[in-house]
């Protein structure tokens, strides 16, 4: 993450959701390479191929991962919400980190499918 500049998503959030956010890339990172496209109301984060997650919201006590998948999982734990836009072939799946172990082996396994798929 050297040399991007972060902080106009970034600035003003708390320790706890930039404590959550470095744990995600973090474990994001141990999937392979990433890139990080920051914009000003979120983070795309990207392999050689496509992007593999954005991040859409810091809150206080959170944040808010959106994955793009082309295929449907309706059976997982772990997603608030699958949004499909109209038009378009891929699904939105919606993930709210609040602690650390929010990112168990489940979102770890939707992480890979997004990383690889």
């Amino acid at each position: 993450m050297d040399n991007i500049d972060l902080s106009a998503f970034l600035t003003g959030k708390s320790e706890h959701a930039l404590m959550l956010f470095d744990h995600f890339i973090s474990e994001l990172q141990k999937m392979g390479p990433i890139t990080i496209h920051p914009h000003k109301t979120m983070i795309g984060i990207a392999n050689s191929h496509k992007r593999v997650a954005y991040i859409t919201q810091a809150g206080k006590k959170f944040i808010h991962v959106v994955f793009p998948f082309k295929e449907r999982y309706d059976d997982n734990l772990c997603f608030q919400k699958i949004q499909q836009v109209p038009g378009r072939r891929v699904l939105y799946y919606h993930f709210r980190m609040f602690q650390k172990e929010d990112l168990n082996e489940e979102v770890r396994e939707f992480m890979r499918i997004a990383y690889n798929g």
